[in-house]
């Protein structure tokens, strides 16, 4: 497979690393981008292990949730600039089309905007006209919307980032104010945190084991003695996942204890059992890369004209 400068420079935004290793890595990989982070993490040339693709898209997430905290729903929608992203007519289009998703039930992006968005217009229609109202394009790119029988807390953070976690206490406190500012709580920490499991027994054993390949790796390109390297490996694992797993993660509000022992402490309070059935997190623009508008080659380009 032929290897592209634009793969090289994606490997390379991703990673951090040289573009000769970025280069090389891909030609062991095969072209493959996943496999070439993995690569360059086992010779330890990976600054981060950030995730392909940047974050670079502008628009708005929006979350709903419905009164009684039975469903919710997350939306993101793209706009070209992040001006547009601040102005009133595409700020309240989100929350409406928040509100929209939550109240009814959609299975994908395809259903959704062949949807009647009023009278007789469809939300393509509308998205339509609002692009042609604020002079950008607008795209509505997913959603999620969760249904429950126990309660779903959100949280916003600027508009960047939405979260959504769906809880189950053993006794019906929704209503209560200490029990719905503690849900509050653990979104705000999924918002400011990477997580991406609820508790270790989640974590699948592919993803394990791909961590394990590259600790192994890096240990080995270390010179540690081969018999110590799995107690090493077993102990990394351990770490990562308090790092990664939401009921072992430092709480983001008090360091000192887990988002576990938070959340027991808290509910003490309002005198019920609570456990995390899930959480949905979604970051602006995640995975899409904005066009880099370059002036000078602009002013260059009318200058030749």
């Amino acid at each position: 497979m032929a290897i592209t400068a634009k793969d090289v420079k994606e490997l390379r935004d991703s990673t951090g690393a040289g573009m000769m290793d970025c280069k090389k890595a891909l030609a062991e990989a095969g072209g493959d981008l996943e496999a070439a982070i993995d690569y360059l993490r086992k010779k330890g040339l990976a600054k981060a292990a950030k995730k392909a693709g940047r974050i670079a898209a502008d628009g708005l997430v929006g979350c709903c949730v419905c009164d009684n905290g039975k469903s919710a729903a997350v939306v993101e929608i793209n706009c070209e600039t992040d001006f547009v992203a601040k102005n009133d007519d595409f700020k309240n289009f989100v929350t409406s089309i928040s509100k929209y998703v939550n109240d009814n039930n959609f299975s994908n992006n395809e259903e959704l905007l062949a949807s009647k968005f009023g009278e007789e217009a469809t939300l393509t229609d509308e998205l339509n006209n609002l692009t042609l109202k604020i002079g950008e394009k607008i795209a509505i790119r997913r959603f999620h919307k969760v249904n429950t029988d126990g309660y779903i807390g959100s949280y916003s953070h600027g508009g960047k980032i939405g979260v959504l976690v769906e809880v189950a206490p053993d006794s019906d406190v929704s209503s209560n104010g200490e029990f719905q500012e503690m849900v509050k709580n653990v979104c705000m920490h999924v918002a400011a945190s990477d997580t991406r499991f609820i508790n270790e027994n989640e974590i699948d054993e592919d993803f394990k084991k791909r961590e394990a390949d590259i600790y192994a790796a890096q240990l080995k390109d270390q010179g540690k003695p081969e018999d110590m390297i799995p107690n090493i490996v077993k102990g990394k694992l351990n770490k990562m996942a308090s790092e990664i797993c939401l009921m072992k993660q430092k709480f983001v509000m008090n360091p000192d204890q887990t988002v576990e022992k938070y959340i027991a402490e808290a509910s003490k309070n309002f005198g019920a059992n609570v456990s995390i059935k899930n959480f949905y997190k979604f970051n602006l623009g995640e995975g899409i890369e904005k066009k880099q508008d370059n002036l000078a080659e602009e002013v260059a380009k009318m200058t030749r004209s």
